[in-house]
């Protein structure tokens, strides 16, 4: 049985967060649907699996309250069931930086698309970043990106403080799993006095997707939220011996 797998998000104002999700759950619970989903009043951030049909019944369901398909929206498939169950929980921020002026629905980095990224990080004058957990960056991470090293996100800004300068880091293009973190990664470093970021559009999900992998700078496998744990080029999912191999070379390089 195969599964087709939803990951979306989306910033935008939403109101009455207990509705919405009181709401949600009971049209998801009603078409066997698993996965996560959290709300905020910036918008909605999830991951979710169930049967090709019903799934995209949901995802039109999702489109006409969120608008999610403007926002970003990536498919894969599961060979087995990726979640244990459904959860819709209401969180103050759908990715978690406590940084109130961070703001994706006031401005971004550019968004750079997965085509034009190889070019873009080949220039010696762009430092690449990984916004990504320390958990996360140890089994892959784009050839010559700098690791920040980081257990949680809401670290990241501490990482900028430390170690970044706006008067020397002139050009910086940032990459995740999905796109989420660099939105709010990038307005961030814009408030902060950076000229010029960049952020992989799609992430490195739509990276995986859309490179042939004799032409990738992707080096070992991405880290996923769910029961398949990680996927290689294609969205192929990695098999546990493998994942935990590339684990240690990574940690050894």
């Amino acid at each position: 049985m195969t599964y087709k797998v939803a990951a979306f998000y989306r910033f935008v104002k939403l109101n009455d967060i207990p509705a919405l999700r009181a709401e949600v759950k009971a049209f998801l619970q009603a078409h066997d649907i698993c996965g996560t989903i959290l709300l905020a009043p910036e918008g909605i951030n999830g991951t979710i699996a169930g049967m090709p049909g019903q799934l995209d019944t949901v995802i039109d369901f999702l489109d006409r309250l969120f608008g999610v398909r403007a926002g970003e929206l990536k498919y894969s498939a599961a060979q087995e069931k990726p979640f244990m169950r459904l959860k819709i929980r209401p969180k103050k921020e759908i990715i978690t930086m406590k940084q109130p002026d961070a703001d994706p629905t006031v401005r971004t980095g550019i968004a750079v698309a997965p085509e034009d990224w190889n070019a873009l990080i080949a220039d010696p004058e762009v430092l690449l970043i990984d916004t990504r957990n320390d958990y996360e960056t140890g089994i892959g991470i784009f050839d010559g990106a700098i690791d920040p090293d980081i257990r949680h996100f809401s670290q990241f800004p501490d990482f900028v403080k430390n170690n970044l300068d706006p008067n020397v880091h002139k050009k910086v293009a940032m990459f995740c799993t999905g796109g989420i973190r660099c939105e709010k990664a990038s307005s961030y470093m814009l408030n902060q006095g950076f000229e010029e970021v960049y952020q992989l559009k799609g992430g490195i999900l739509k990276y995986l997707e859309t490179i042939p992998e004799e032409d990738s700078r992707w080096k070992g496998a991405c880290f996923v939220f769910d029961g398949r744990l990680a996927l290689e080029h294609g969205l192929v999912e990695s098999e546990p011996s493998e994942i935990i191999q590339k684990s240690r070379e990574f940690r050894q390089s």
